[in-house]
């Protein structure tokens, strides 16, 4: 093999790719933590992939999160752009649309469970109701609001019905609108309802909890669940409804059938006894043309020993800048920048590159037939004060049957904004801190939390 620039910027990988360069011991620490914590708010949630029950590998649950990914990335282009315009005729806001992780909870009086898709990059909190104009197929029976002693429509001149981006009123009944990413769309009457979260012995009854009932639901992106959890930033997201000032997700890998985890209020803190090195944490940065989305502050991205400068900035218009969201796959990068990461990884990585463009992904190397292992760069990102050094299944994946091995990440193309994807979130305690507007992460062992 060609000699190498330096070694510690590279990583062995072998073919199969089922390498966790993670710390055990910090992570049993973690979890203890939390299993011995006195808490006194807040509730843990396991959260399931959409694909975990199909018999997948991990190529192509990717391929298929890049295929749902699509929809939502081309969607918050589209807002964007949107945002640096003056256009009025725009009927309705546009969210950014389905996620990849379903969540189990239960609504109403007596309580019927259903299991909903968790979004970081919306707000509304919403299921199917009966009685549907048009509902979609869901695995759990559609909720029926007659036979709940805990229903309330809410009023046209409530808060939340104010914080509605599309919104009529018919009786003094709050009637909401919301369209998605994928171009899904839900309809229906803003009540509150009593809902039940947690695990287990540790589930909790909240009241009037604002949501969404909706009796007209088209598009296909929601066949997963049975309706959709908000963890924006803004005022009709669970978060914010809740006033928990934290929340923390752990996901697993993407080829793991283990579950991942949804931590809210007091669980979600991380243990500030361990080290900080292991800790890092960066700003969340607002943006007022898009108040959802969490935004980070991206620096650069070093591909082995070469670093490549990133501005990240949003701009007075709102157009720009990166966000960090659990609902997409992999990472997308503006394209002038994604151009010079795929350069970098051509450059250090001794293989040919293949460019049949049959995986869906940007940038794919030919495996070659002889060899058990190969050696790829180092990837790190460097957020505004939190180097973020990434395990190599964070961002490479290999299918031997067709011979590959792909970075899992793409562009975003010319416009539009940047995207920190799940897959490069996987096995990190990811701490959204709202009240000191800091976002954290733990290297954690995700399976075991």
């Amino acid at each position: 093999m060609a000699s190498l620039h330096s070694l510690s910027s590279f990583i062995s990988v072998t073919l199969t790719l089922v390498i966790l360069f993670v710390h055990p011991a910090f992570s049993v620490s973690i979890r203890r933590a939390l299993e011995h914590q006195t808490v006194q708010t807040g509730f843990r949630i396991t959260l399931d992939h959409v694909d975990s029950a199909k018999n997948l590998t991990k190529f192509q649950r990717v391929q298929r999160g890049i295929k749902r990914g699509q929809h939502r990335l081309e969607k918050l282009s589209a807002m964007a752009l949107a945002a640096t315009s003056d256009n009025s005729e725009v009927e309705a806001p546009v969210h950014a649309g389905s996620g990849e992780f379903l969540m189990n909870m239960a609504i109403g009086t007596p309580p019927k469970t259903f299991s909903a898709i968790i979004d970081t990059g919306s707000d509304l909190i919403w299921t199917q109701c009966k009685p549907c104009k048009q509902c979609y197929d869901q695995p759990t029976p559609i909720f029926d609001p007659k036979k709940s002693s805990s229903f309330s429509k809410i009023s046209c001149k409530s808060q939340l019905c104010e914080a509605l981006p599309s919104s009529t009123c018919q009786d003094d009944a709050c009637q909401y609108f919301y369209q998605y990413g994928d171009y899904s769309t839900t309809e229906g009457v803003m009540a509150t309802e009593t809902f039940t979260l947690g695990d287990s012995d540790d589930k909790v009854s909240i009241p009037k909890i604002g949501f969404g009932c909706g009796s007209d639901n088209e598009g296909d992106g929601f066949s997963q669940g049975a309706g959709l959890v908000g963890l924006g930033r803004g005022p009709l997201s669970l978060v914010s409804q809740l006033k928990e000032p934290k929340f923390s997700y752990c996901l697993t890998s993407i080829d793991n059938s283990k579950t991942s985890t949804l931590l809210l209020g007091s669980p979600a803190s991380v243990n500030s006894t361990q080290s900080s090195e292991a800790i890092k944490t960066t700003p969340l940065i607002r943006n007022p043309s898009q108040p959802s989305f969490y935004y980070l502050s991206l620096e650069g991205i070093s591909v082995g020993d070469t670093r490549v400068p990133i501005d990240t900035k949003i701009e007075d218009d709102g157009s720009g800048g990166l966000i960090i969201d659990c609902g997409t796959t992999i990472s997308y990068l503006f394209g002038n920048v994604f151009s010079k990461i795929k350069k970098a990884f051509i450059s250090q990585t001794k293989l040919a590159v293949d460019d049949s463009g049959a995986t869906g992904l940007d940038l794919c190397f030919t495996l070659p037939s002889d060899t058990s292992e190969v050696e790829i760069p180092k990837l790190v990102f460097h957020f505004k004060g939190a180097d973020l050094d990434l395990p190599a299944e964070n961002y490479i994946v290999a299918d031997s049957t067709s011979g590959v091995l792909c970075l899992a990440m793409g562009s975003s193309g010319t416009s539009g904004m940047s995207i920190f994807g799940n897959i490069q979130q996987q096995n990190f305690l990811v701490t959204h801190d709202l009240k000191k507007e800091t976002l954290s992460f733990v290297p954690t062992q995700c399976d075991q939390l």
